[in-house]
């Protein structure tokens, strides 16, 4: 399985999102650092789920840090995230 296939499995298992998009975005991060041959180093998450419509912003973040888990965060380079609730 890719680590895109991981975070969107994750994602829509922890929070059954209304709209899901993981991009790699690696290829445009080549020559810095944290860019690995391959790809699946940075990513960008859009995301919109009723789950965080009362959340903060760093609430929002942090639940979905927590639904990836540690090992699969501690493989991405970057993370950008869109959450909408």
């Amino acid at each position: 399985m890719t680590v895109t296939e991981e975070i969107t499995a994750r994602l829509t298992e922890a929070f059954a999102p209304e709209a899901l998009e993981v991009l790699d975005e690696s290829e445009r991060h080549r020559g810095h650092a944290g860019y690995r041959e391959g790809g699946e180093s940075h990513f960008r998450v859009r995301i919109a789920a009723p789950a965080f419509a009362e959340m903060s912003r760093i609430e929002r973040h942090r639940a979905i840090h927590a639904a990836l888990g540690p090992e699969l965060v501690g493989r991405i380079h970057a993370l950008a995230l869109e959450v909408r609730g």
